[in-house]
């Protein structure tokens, strides 16, 4: 910071000082209250040697007019220019002597103007016990600069002016107005002085006695304070009675109404007196023991409202209510209960039971009332296994009744069932002989001999020359296991039929997610040969393509190349298709391209295998075409009775084929074969019946 040289200025001032003023003896001394005064001098490099000299002199001048003491006034002195050094503390010196010798002593600083760094020491560090600061004594700071602060002075000054620190602010010269008036205490016309001459600096020097030294301002006529005035060392400020505010001007003062500024607590009417409250209440209410909230006049409690259930208190008198579900009648007074059924505002979907207000349903005998507890379901016991029948079971609401599948008689005890051995009781017309089974019968022929489509007679007609290709399904949900059964079930077929290069021959096709040639027509030429080979085919698992298994059998396998016979020769084609499940792929097609190109076609279904699909690849009639078991195990005995006996009308194998019988067509073999194996059917759907019968009976006894 750059200024002009003070020297001139200051020792003038001090001449002025000295002769405007007796030189300070013991009786000239203040004799003021406490103080804790602490100098905070500016020492930057923009202060001359000689104007700091003026600086020592001047502060030493001011001291020999005060009583100095640790039990009068206590002086310390800070300097400071980029960093600030105590020069010694408030407790360092108890006589004016060792003071002065103490400020003869500094040794300026001579850098930057850190201002606010050192106001920030004064407070946290100066004016601190440890340092001689007395409790309950004013704490005064005499701020010395010459230029504008290099740091931020207004929020530090702030906080030290809040902690109870009366700052005055001089300038010497150019010093900052703005940056005094940031630091110095109110009002800025007793505690701001910019000091452009020696007579100014003498000035301060006489007033900062004067207000050190007792004077109260209280006493003089300036203050006219409107209630109280309190004095302080060089000052006064005015106080207001309880219940006011000081004004804006510092002087005058105005009652504190709480009410209008809504600082009160009161439920309904305030009542304002200076600088306090009371509370009210409106017409109809009476003040609680809090006096701030207030309640209805409980007209109800006199005794005389003669309500039903309840009497309900309300601005100047009362009103009945009932309890909930009963309803107010007209005289305001007596109450009745609501009946929801009576009135059918229910949902219940039998019996509506009623309460006050409210409803519960209920259900009729033989009935159960659902979960959304309104409408009711017969209780099947049929169905739920709460029975013991045998057989069939025949359910009424709530109770049930017995009976048996056909074939069978209801026993005494109206639960069980006793076959009725249909070959002793009923005309079967068997030609050889009938065999029983349960709730049925079924004829059989003797060896050599063939049932006919009666299902009763039997023939002597040979096995004719075909050429039969297996499709057998190899995907994943057939399992290993159900593989195995699925080859002996092939073997079983083979076992049926005259198998030899000039007789029947037999093709094997796997499919999954793709068509396997296991082997062709034209490769074994025994059923030994066939057998083995087919017990060696490995699982292929994956997916179900059986339209693509169908056009490959329509294309590949029936072609000559793999061994199928000339179609002018007339040797029956014949396919069979097993599977378990949904195919993955359209069978339309080719399921209809082979039954064109003259092949008669059956379809084996097991477990998840879909009944539509069947039927669309089996040949007419369907019935006598299509099987289908729920359980891999019984696919044997479809096996035994799936027999490919046909009788041409003529053969044109490589040798010639005598046959007896005289058939009309594949087609009439084929149904007496069908008709053997409905019967099968037949019986193991009764026994798949009886099975679920013995499941439920367990589960209900459970």
């Amino acid at each position: 910071m750059r200024m002009r040289p003070l020297s001139g200025f200051i020792l003038m001032s001090l001449a002025i000082l000295t002769a405007a003023r007796p030189k300070a003896g013991p009786e000239q001394k203040c004799q003021s209250g406490p103080v804790d005064l602490v100098f905070l001098i500016d020492s930057s490099r923009s202060v001359r040697p000689h104007e700091f000299e003026t600086m020592r002199k001047f502060m030493i001048d001011i001291l020999s007019t005060l009583d100095i003491g640790l039990n009068a006034t206590r002086v310390g002195v800070v300097q400071y220019s980029s960093q600030v050094r105590s020069e010694f503390s408030l407790k360092s010196h108890a006589k004016l002597e060792a003071m002065v010798t103490g400020i003869n002593q500094i040794v300026p600083l001579a850098q930057g103007t850190m201002t606010g760094l050192a106001i920030r020491y004064v407070m946290s560090a100066a004016f601190t016990a440890e340092e001689g600061d007395r409790p309950k004594v004013p704490n005064v700071a005499v701020i010395v600069t010459d230029g504008r602060p290099q740091d931020r002075v207004a929020e530090v000054a702030a906080e030290a002016r809040e902690k109870g620190v009366e700052i005055y602010a001089v300038g010497v010269a150019r010093a900052d107005m703005a940056s005094l008036r940031a630091m110095a205490s109110p009002p800025f016309e007793d505690h701001v002085f910019l000091v452009e001459s020696f007579d100014l600096i003498h000035q301060f020097g006489l007033q900062f006695q004067d207000k050190l030294c007792g004077v109260d301002l209280c006493l003089e006529a300036e203050p006219r304070c409107e209630h109280l005035c309190e004095s302080s060392p060089g000052s006064f400020h005015c106080l207001c009675l309880p219940g006011h505010a000081l004004r804006g001007d510092g002087r005058t003062c105005a009652a504190i109404d709480l009410c209008a500024e809504e600082k009160h607590d009161c439920e309904q009417i305030c009542i304002s007196s200076p600088g306090s409250f009371t509370c009210d209440c409106n017409k109809g209410f009476n003040l609680k023991d809090d006096k701030k909230t207030c309640t209805v006049v409980d007209y109800c409690s006199f005794g005389n409202h003669s309500c039903d259930h309840l009497c309900v208190s309300e601005l100047n008198g009362f009103r009945c209510r009932c309890r909930r579900g009963y309803r107010l009648l007209d005289d305001g007074r007596s109450c009745r209960a609501i009946d929801l059924c009576v009135e059918g505002k229910h949902d219940c979907q039998q019996i509506c039971i009623s309460s006050p207000g409210v409803f519960s349903c209920d259900c009729n005998k033989g009935f159960k009332l659902n979960r959304d507890k309104k409408t009711c379901t017969a209780i099947d016991l049929c169905v739920e296994g709460k029975h013991d029948c045998q057989q069939i079971c025949i359910s009424s609401p709530g109770v049930f009744s017995c009976d048996c599948n056909k074939g069978f008689k209801l026993n005494r005890d109206k639960k069980t069932c006793t076959d009725m051995d249909l070959c002793s009781t009923v005309q079967h017309g068997c030609e050889h002989q009938c065999v029983s089974t349960l709730g049925s019968y079924y004829c059989v022929c003797p060896e050599g001999k063939l049932l006919q489509d009666d299902g009763q007679s039997c023939g002597t007609c040979k096995s004719a020359n075909i050429d039969l290709v297996l499709l057998i399904d190899g995907s994943k949900s057939v399992r290993p296991q159900n593989f195995e059964l699925v080859k002996k079930f092939v073997n079983q077929v083979v076992d049926s039929l005259d198998v030899s290069a000039q007789g029947t021959r037999v093709g094997l096709v796997q499919y999954s997610s793709r068509v396997r040639t296991e082997f062709p027509l034209n490769m074994y030429h025994t059923a030994d040969e066939i057998k083995a080979a087919v017990m060696k085919v490995d699982y292929m698992e994956k997916g179900t393509m059986t339209g693509l298994a169908l056009k490959h059998m329509l294309e590949t396998s029936f072609s000559e190349s793999e061994g199928a016979r000339p179609s002018g020769r007339n040797i029956p084609r014949i396919g069979l298709v097993f599977t378990d499940g949904r195919s993955q792929d359209d069978i339309t097609e080719f399921a209809k391209k082979a039954k064109e190109a003259g092949i008669t076609m059956y379809a084996v279904g097991v477990g998840k295998a879909v009944e539509g699909e069947l039927r669309e690849i089996a040949s007419e009639p369907v019935e006598k075409h299509f099987y289908y078991t729920t359980d891999f195990t019984a696919i044997s005995t479809i096996a035994e009775n799936l027999k490919f006996n046909v009788c041409p009308e003529e053969s044109q194998g490589e040798i010639e084929v005598k046959d007896p019988c005289d058939c009309e067509s594949l087609v009439e073999f084929q149904q007496a074969t069908m008709s053997s194996l409905e019967k099968l059917t037949h019986q193991l759907s009764v026994m798949t019946a009886r099975l679920e019968q013995l499941e439920n009976q367990l589960l209900s006894r459970k």
